[in-house]
């Protein structure tokens, strides 16, 4: 028997994405490849872009999953093969369904390359249950404005998509899943309900103070033990939590590059497509990611 609140701890691999620009993946990871339907968390920055220098994410493609994007600090320019063009900023939520297949890229536009701008931001991957795999493509984006929001007794909760705390975001997800920002005064005390087979906790930014369990720093995900509620205090300083999960899907799930299914031939049949060019180009962008040669099919010449 244990008293623990925590089924495990992780800390976040780097990874070097170039011109000295790194991310934190704490999934998947050797230890969890999947919490509820997320089976990919990324933090990029907190970093400073000097003047001439911007964030620059080339045309790529996706399926079987939907992006989710938020940022604390910055802004991106989102583009994709539907024709749309969207700033994306500190608050706001950007939520793209590839479903049977879409592409994009995320760069700074000219006006943020002359100044000097600061990037801090997550990212994630929601697959898709299979009835939705194939899914026509779609984007979807919120300002703060749009989204409902929880306070009280030092806490604010923003619920980005899903549902959490008896609130529910218009984001139109397509499992049961919550994705919650958790802002703590310091010493602020909550109680995080058992509503979901499998939740997580990461701490963004400050200290979370889990009783028994210790003391957690920012850079860490915290997977929940099933059918627990989950006490957190803020550190000195307060914290900044993301807080995510849902109800497993309707059987695991195969990542190849950034393509995700239900399907291993699914995936080799989406690698075919972006080498042969099948996928709709990115108005307006007209460089792309090639497919690295790792991934490379084993009979193209």
């Amino acid at each position: 028997m244990t008293d623990s609140m925590l089924d495990s701890v992780i800390v976040p691999t780097m990874r070097e994405l170039g011109d000295g620009f790194e991310v934190r993946r704490a999934l998947p990871s050797a230890g969890r490849r999947m919490v509820g339907p997320l089976v990919f968390f990324d933090q990029f920055g907190p970093t400073i872009l000097s003047p001439g220098r911007g964030l620059d994410v080339r045309p790529h493609p996706h399926i079987g999953l939907s992006t989710l994007t938020w940022l604390l600090e910055g802004e991106i320019v989102h583009r994709d093969s539907l024709g749309t063009v969207q700033p994306i900023r500190a608050g706001e939520v950007n939520w793209m369904t590839a479903g049977s297949g879409i592409v994009h890229s995320e760069r700074s536009d000219a006006v943020q390359r002359t100044n000097q701008a600061s990037l801090f931001g997550l990212q994630c991957w929601v697959a898709l249950p299979r009835a939705h795999e194939e899914t026509a493509p779609d984007f979807t984006h919120l300002k703060a404005k749009d989204l409902p929001v929880l306070e009280g007794e030092g806490a604010q909760a923003t619920i980005i998509a899903g549902s959490f705390f008896g609130l529910t975001s218009s984001v139109p997800t397509f499992s049961p899943m919550f994705y919650a920002e958790l802002r703590l005064q310091p010493g602020a005390r909550i109680a995080l309900p058992a509503l979901h087979a499998e939740q997580a906790i990461y701490v963004v930014e400050g200290q979370l103070d889990l009783g028994s369990d210790g003391l957690f720093n920012a850079g860490q995900l915290l997977v929940t033990r099933a059918a627990t509620e989950v006490v957190l205090t803020a550190g000195a300083k307060g914290a900044i939590a993301m807080l995510l999960g849902g109800e497993p899907l309707d059987g695991p799930r195969y990542l190849s590059w950034n393509f995700v299914s239900s399907s291993q031939q699914r995936l080799e049949q989406a690698k075919q497509d972006w080498l042969q060019q099948r996928f709709a180009p990115v108005s307006g962008d007209p460089e792309f990611i090639p497919l690295p040669e790792s991934m490379m099919p084993a009979d193209y010449p």
